[in-house]
């Protein structure tokens, strides 16, 4: 690993002096490389603390423009990104919080034909390795997609969804024997056409910033390595009530994606 630059010490000075990060975790930051899927409610606070966190390299996927109901939790736009693609935005806005990282974006829908084991979405930047996956999609279809992706690559899965006043958090790493997949969780789940979404049903601002943040450090945590291992583990907030609890999640053995996988 390189030396810090006298402007990086400064600049992750309150990273560094962390004895769980220091030096050498932000160096592996430095040269970490994370996909984000979605570059909305979520997306928004995860890519502005990654890109603030010094993340080397961001990829970002949405096929979203910018719309005046995005405002009340997308706090990555203004009333002048309104119309503009998401990705353009977002990258525009991380590389203002820190121009010395690196943002791709693709600016297209996850589907089985582009978004599969040799993911050609990315053909352009020849990007078939990443060190996380952060999804914050709003469908069940881009979820197992993503889940697929990263069982079939062994890349860690941070995976937030919120609903109205409730949020949702796991961190799945499925092809170890012991750890469950993303699909060991919904099963194969389908999305309805009547699906309830936030336009529908509405959702707290507040509470897609809080889980946006949370995906960031969990994220964070799998390049680092700090504190315990949140795999196999779900996190469940309630702002209502407010209140905060996890459940562990066991692996499923007739998993469709990770029973065969790893010989369950």
């Amino acid at each position: 690993m390189t030396e810090l630059s006298d402007e990086q010490l400064e600049r992750y000075a309150r990273h560094i002096v962390l004895r769980d990060i220091g030096g050498v975790g932000q160096k592996k930051l430095l040269g970490a490389h994370i996909l984000i899927i979605g570059a909305g409610g979520i997306g928004c606070p995860a890519i502005q603390y990654l890109a603030a966190a010094g993340i080397g390299a961001l990829t970002i996927v949405d096929d979203d423009v910018v719309s005046l109901s995005n405002l009340q939790r997308q706090v990555l736009f203004t009333v002048n990104d309104i119309g503009q693609p998401k990705v353009e935005v977002a990258k525009k806005a991380a590389l203002a919080i820190n121009p010395d990282i690196v943002i791709n974006t693709v600016n297209q829908r996850l589907t089985p034909s582009n978004f599969s084991r040799d993911a050609t979405i990315f053909s352009e930047h020849s990007l078939t390795q990443f060190d996380a996956i952060l999804d914050g999609s709003d469908n069940y279809q881009t979820r197992l997609l993503v889940s697929d992706f990263s069982l079939a690559h062994h890349i860690p899965l941070v995976s937030a969804a919120i609903g109205q006043f409730q949020g949702q958090l796991g961190v799945f790493r499925g092809w170890e024997a012991d750890k469950p997949c993303y699909r060991c969780f919904v099963g194969d789940a389908l999305d309805p056409d009547d699906c309830d979404n936030c336009s529908e049903v509405g959702v707290l601002g507040a509470m897609v910033g809080l889980m946006g943040s949370f995906a960031a450090m969990e994220a964070i945590r799998v390049v680092t390595g700090f504190g315990d291992d949140p795999a196999g583990k779900l996190q469940l907030f309630d702002g209502l009530r407010p209140a905060m609890r996890g459940i562990n999640l066991p692996k499923d053995p007739e998993c469709n994606s990770c029973g065969a996988q790893t010989g369950a």
